[in-house]
């Protein structure tokens, strides 16, 4: 058998594409490389968007906006002075789109304007938080990525 040019250009060509099978392979089935999508329910929730439009409108038209900060104790979120507290129900959602054993979910219950989410629930990292409250039958919605 001789050795020409064409014999290493189809030699290459075999290599190059048992490398680029090999890869396909060990990122489908690898445990290593877990694939799952952000929501269980993607295409349920799809069909809910243009409420979750309408709640952002409304957070978005507050004179005084919700404020979330990152501090030693946590992440702290401030509802505005003028609403009144024993009126707010919601619940505040964390989502790692990096792993998602780490998401969470807390009711919204305040004592003051405050809301503090433990550091010891959180995780260092990035989050998506999903703030979904109501307020005297107004929804509102905000939605904000953090790195903890």
């Amino acid at each position: 058998m001789k050795f020409n040019w064409g014999t290493g250009i189809a030699l290459a060509l075999a290599a190059f594409m048992i490398f680029i099978l090999s890869f396909v392979y060990r990122v489908m089935f690898d445990d290593k490389y877990e694939h799952h999508l952000v929501s269980e329910d993607y295409y349920k929730e799809e069909l809910y968007y243009q409420n979750e439009i309408d709640k952002m409108n409304n957070a978005n038209s507050l004179k005084e906006k919700i404020q979330i900060t990152t501090t030693d104790k946590g992440v702290e979120i401030i509802f505005p002075q003028e609403f009144d507290t024993n009126k707010i129900n919601g619940k505040v959602s964390f989502q790692r789109l990096a792993e998602a054993k780490l998401d969470f979910e807390l009711p919204v219950k305040l004592m003051s304007h405050t809301l503090v989410i433990p550091k010891d629930k959180l995780i260092e990292g990035r989050y998506d938080i999903k703030l979904d409250w109501t307020y005297d039958g107004k929804e509102y919605l905000l939605k904000k990525k953090i790195s903890y």
